[in-house]
């Protein structure tokens, strides 16, 4: 039977004939997929469930570099999600040069970026929804939203979110959780929640006076006769990842004893299949897995990854769907006597070239976007460079921010915060107002200016590297490492807390950093109120005006060892 997946891989055989990366032309690979390929699925049981999570809003079709690293550790060494190029496409038997490659690797990326096209868009992904809908029957399908919906943009900056909520709304997902919404603040959050037509599921909060939650924590559907439970989990370290005086009554954490008790309440209130909607990252979900009794599948989310099929631990099946609008991921469950007994998983790359944009989702997108449209395309610069952000160290859209800053803020060294969103520019691109906004659009901009001694640098390089790379996930915050402009460092991942960064050297002058000067720092995202300092989008539009041919040259500074 040729599969979908066959399918998706059939132009690796056209590049062994054509040579891909001069050969296979757009209209080639276009005409290799279509969007029945794209949807063609192994249907079975009652239920299906569709994920999307990280869009960050992105309401276009664009460019997303997967990571060139991705390093687990202890456990978590060497398996999914910690793979990458090669060793990614080795282990889920996909062929170097096909669609499948281009979706999830990095390896070859500009020329497959080039070939295949952009990926995502909102009206794309509605096209997809509403198929599955009409295939399955609306009565078995459950669209589940896992957060860091409502920042990311331009267009979400400057309505405050209102241009995701209204599209949102067409999509009619039937519950979200959330992390980088709180930083709208309390008051918008709770508004919009009180404004949607699904519910706003988080668990794991609760007030600081009472401890009482303050958000619904479980949501029931029946579903092809199957009564589901969907309990919300948002990301457990959002006052310590972003600031806590946007939402200084509200208590966050992993609550594990509390999760077990919602999923208990759901069977005694008679669901067949518990889901958990969760923002927690890919690591701590897979420990929160053999922690927990009584989850069938976990939805995860904040860490980006995207696992072509669910991955089953013990008895629960879990399914990350990537970020950036690029994948749909589905899961397709027979559920018999409260247990699962059979399934069928994949996360559907959302060529844009390809999907025919639903209409409605479509005029709505223009509609919300009409008024910014042309300040958003407003050209700042060119890019000669690949542009991108993802992976455990510098990354190039930071590199060029750490310059920035540098400059207008004239300032020795620069650390730039280890974001996993931002979107891709190719070599050859112009950069508009829009792309500065999908790596900048935050509500806490201000560029600071401050001195550090030498060791509070190493200090805060090793506090950042121990929530990345500690063993245990439950300690870990999802993020990857600041970006550091002016200074090389070395690190080695394995290590402990306090000898993972060593060899941190000043660039300028090929000087090790002294633990006992003062180094002028500039940086960007501080989650201290009261920060001054110019807004880092404006800062880094005068920067990239001034420069007009943007040209960032591999960063050779920042080793790791050890991996």
């Amino acid at each position: 039977m040729f599969t979908r997946r066959d399918f998706l891989q059939y132009s690796a055989a056209a590049a062994a004939i054509t040579g891909f990366s001069s050969g296979l032309t757009r209209v080639a690979a276009q005409q290799r997929l279509t969007q029945s390929d794209l949807l063609d699925f192994d249907s079975k049981g009652q239920v299906t469930l569709l994920h999307l999570t990280d869009i960050h809003a992105q309401l276009k079709p664009l460019y997303f570099r997967p990571p060139s690293e991705n390093f687990g550790v202890g456990a978590f060494e060497g398996i999914p999600p910690h793979l990458v190029g090669e060793d990614f496409l080795k282990h889920f038997n996909i062929s170097a040069g096909s669609a499948l490659s281009y979706a999830h690797t990095m390896v070859d990326y500009v020329n497959m970026a080039r070939t295949y096209g952009r990926m995502g868009g909102l009206d794309r992904t509605a096209t997809l929804v509403k198929s599955i809908r009409s295939e399955r029957g609306e009565d078995k399908v459950l669209l589940l939203d896992g957060g860091d919906t409502w920042q990311g943009s331009y267009t979400c900056l400057k309505t405050n979110a209102q241009d995701m909520v209204d599209c949102f709304k067409l999509l009619k997902p039937d519950a979200m959780v959330g992390h980088w919404e709180f930083t709208l603040g309390e008051d918008r959050v709770q508004e919009i929640i009180d404004s949607l037509d699904y519910p706003f599921l988080a668990g794991n909060i609760v007030d600081l006076e009472w401890e009482e939650p303050v958000f619904e924590s479980t949501a029931m559907y029946e579903k092809g006769g199957v009564m589901v439970a969907v309990i919300g989990q948002a990301m457990p370290y959002t006052p310590i990842s972003n600031p806590r005086y946007m939402f200084p009554n509200w208590s966050f954490g992993l609550r594990t004893g509390l999760l077990q008790q919602n999923i208990d309440k759901a069977r005694d209130e008679g669901a067949d299949l518990v889901v958990l909607l969760s923002h927690n990252g890919f690591d701590v979900d897979q420990k929160m897995a053999t922690t927990v009794s009584g989850l069938d599948v976990i939805l995860t989310g904040h860490t980006h990854d995207a696992v072509p099929e669910a991955l089953k631990i013990g008895n629960t099946l879990v399914m990350s769907s990537g970020s950036h609008g690029k994948y749909l991921g589905r899961i397709d469950l027979d559920v018999r006597g409260g247990k699962v007994v059979d399934y069928s998983s994949s996360l559907i790359p959302v060529f844009s070239d390809v999907i025919e944009p639903d209409k409605e989702m479509a005029a709505k997108i223009d509609e919300v976007r009409a008024p910014y449209e042309k300040e958003v395309n407003r050209v700042i610069g060119k890019t000669e460079t690949l542009l991108y952000r993802r992976g455990n160290f510098n990354g190039t859209w930071d590199d060029l921010i750490c310059e920035g800053m540098m400059e207008e803020r004239d300032a020795e060294l620069a650390f730039s915060p280890g974001f996993r969103w931002g979107t891709t520019l190719l070599p050859g691109q112009d950069i508009t107002i829009d792309d500065l906004y999908t790596e900048t659009a935050m509500t806490y901009p201000s560029v600071y200016r401050l001195e550090f001694t030498g060791a509070q640098i190493k200090e805060i390089l090793e506090d950042v590297c121990d929530n990345l790379f500690n063993k245990d996930p439950f300690f870990q915050q999802g993020g990857d490492m600041v970006r550091v402009g002016g200074m090389g460092y070395t690190c080695a991942p394995k290590e402990s807390m306090g000898s993972r960064i060593n060899n941190m050297t000043l660039l300028k002058t090929g000087e090790p950093i002294d633990p006992g000067r003062s180094y002028t720092v500039a940086g960007w995202a501080s989650v201290n109120e009261g920060v001054e300092g110019p807004a880092i989008y404006d800062l880094m539009e005068t920067y990239i005006s001034k420069q007009d041919v943007i040209n960032i040259q591999k960063n050779e500074a920042v080793k790791y060892t050890g991996v």
